[in-house]
């Protein structure tokens, strides 16, 4: 009995393995379009994974990244026994999340304002204007911001609170306001890329639901309501997940060069990143800059897992996997 069930099973594992390769070879075309995506994802993305290893060791470079002691996780301990270490992590997941929270808000808002016009040369000219400062380098975001709050010739300070009678501010060494900047700079950076993604799948939605309405009574609002973003909800949850993923990720950018090097700033601008790169650049600690970056690479792994799970909980319709 044993023997035929044997037989039976590597009959059945034969036959699974031949429809598998009639299936390689009847789609071989595409195989072949997905070969160079393939290579570059390996080459760029698994196997520099191996360079983990030095997240765990003292690096140095005469003996390279093999031969270099071995700390176990002593870089990590470091890491996380700063006196910063409480700031930077509360900096980084606090502005994140409002960052999560406002451009999604902002960007859907975006798209269906943006949807709503009918021309189509003025509609190809909002998109790319709201778009262009996603293109535009943290360097030039950061002295935009800085001819705006330039304590002496700035547009705000001479111009705009001149003109209510306020008193100008030093905005590079007043902490409590910068909050709001990092937020309101990043938004404005970033809305136009994330209103394009949503007026795409916008382009997706059936017509005749909205004609359904028409004729039904339904004013733009209720449309909007009860139509629009209901259908955008799946794309909305992706973005989400994919964005919580990278919560304990900063746009390095955004931080190192908008406060313009402003050390009275720290409290509230230092995060992860900047951290690790003026501890990089000072120290030269390569041991425990890959740490950190392994450590926020696990920790977005696990947070997209988790994300995932509760969507799955809740919808299982929209989750991600």
């Amino acid at each position: 009995m044993d023997t035929i069930v044997k037989v039976e099973s590597n009959r059945i594992s034969s036959i699974k393995r031949r429809n598998m390769w009639n299936a390689v070879l009847r789609h071989k075309v595409l195989y072949l379009l997905m070969l160079p995506g393939i290579i570059y994802m390996l080459l760029n993305n698994y196997i520099p994974m191996f360079g983990i290893i030095i997240a765990f060791k003292n690096y140095n470079f005469e003996d390279g990244f093999l031969f270099s002691p071995t700390v176990g996780f002593d870089n990590f301990r470091y890491l996380f026994e700063t006196p910063d270490a409480f700031i930077m992590t509360r900096n980084t997941l606090g502005y994140n999340a409002v960052f999560i929270v406002v451009n999604l808000v902002m960007s859907v808002t975006m798209a269906i304002l943006l949807n709503e016009v009918r021309n189509r040369y003025s509609k190809r000219f909002y998109q790319s204007a709201v778009l262009l400062p996603f293109f535009l380098s943290a360097v030039i975001v950061a002295y935009l911001v800085y001819s705006l709050l330039n304590p002496d010739s700035g547009l705000v300070n001479r111009y705009i609170l001149k003109s209510f009678g306020v008193e100008p501010i030093s905005w590079y060494l007043e902490p409590k306001y910068w909050p709001f900047i990092l937020v309101i700079t990043n938004a404005w950076k970033n809305v136009g890329y994330g209103s394009i993604i949503y007026i795409s799948a916008m382009t997706g939605i059936d017509t005749e639901y909205y004609e359904a309405a028409t004729i039904d009574g339904a004013r733009k609002w209720q449309q909007v309501k009860y139509i629009t973003i209901p259908l955008l909800v799946p794309v909305m949850v992706i973005m989400t997940i994919l964005s919580i993923g990278r919560i304990f990720y900063s746009d390095f950018g955004l931080f190192y060069q908008l406060p313009m090097g402003s050390g009275t700033l720290l409290p509230v601008t230092n995060v992860i990143d900047t951290y690790v790169y003026n501890s990089l650049v000072n120290m030269g600690d390569i041991g425990m800059s890959s740490a950190a970056g392994f450590y926020q690479s696990v920790v977005g792994f696990l947070l997209v897992l988790t994300t995932n799970l509760v969507v799955r909980k809740i919808s299982p319709e929209n989750a991600l996997f």
